[in-house]
């Protein structure tokens, strides 16, 4: 919690709940999971604490948001570099840790300094074949 601090955010018991929830979290949760699940234990905690949290933290570099789901924004505590796969059913988001090597030409690059990329995959996810299976690869 030493790095929050040091990010100058005040640490309140619903800001520590929210960045309990979020250590270590794959699902790749929005804020309105977020606060979802916070509320449990905060009843009186406002969406605002939350949207506000997440908005700080993305700001300090310490969460990514993703705009992969077109129906809301979500976010990933992991800032490290990946990619994503997506379903395109439940939508369902999981990290791909490899290294993909692109190489951009010369002309799409000349007026850009490049710092990274990020892939997105989408598919079906085992889940969803299952319970309705793809009929001739649409969705």
């Amino acid at each position: 919690m030493q790095k929050y601090r040091e990010i100058g955010l005040k640490l309140t018991p619903q800001r520590l709940a929210i960045l309990e929830y979020l250590d270590g979290n794959t699902s790749h949760p929005s804020a309105e999971d977020i606060y979802r699940e916070v509320k449990k234990r905060f009843p009186t905690m406002s969406f605002a604490t939350v949207y506000n949290t997440l908005e700080v933290l993305r700001k300090r570099g310490n969460l990514l948001e993703l705009t992969i789901d077109p129906e809301r924004k979500r976010y990933d505590p992991n800032t490290s570099p990946h990619h994503h796969l997506i379903c395109l059913r439940c939508k369902k988001i999981v990290d791909v840790h490899v290294d993909y090597r692109i190489d951009l030409p010369q002309k799409e690059r000349e007026s850009f300094e490049v710092f990274g990329n990020h892939i997105e995959f989408y598919g079906i996810c085992n889940n969803c074949k299952q319970k309705g299976g793809v009929m001739n690869g649409s969705v």
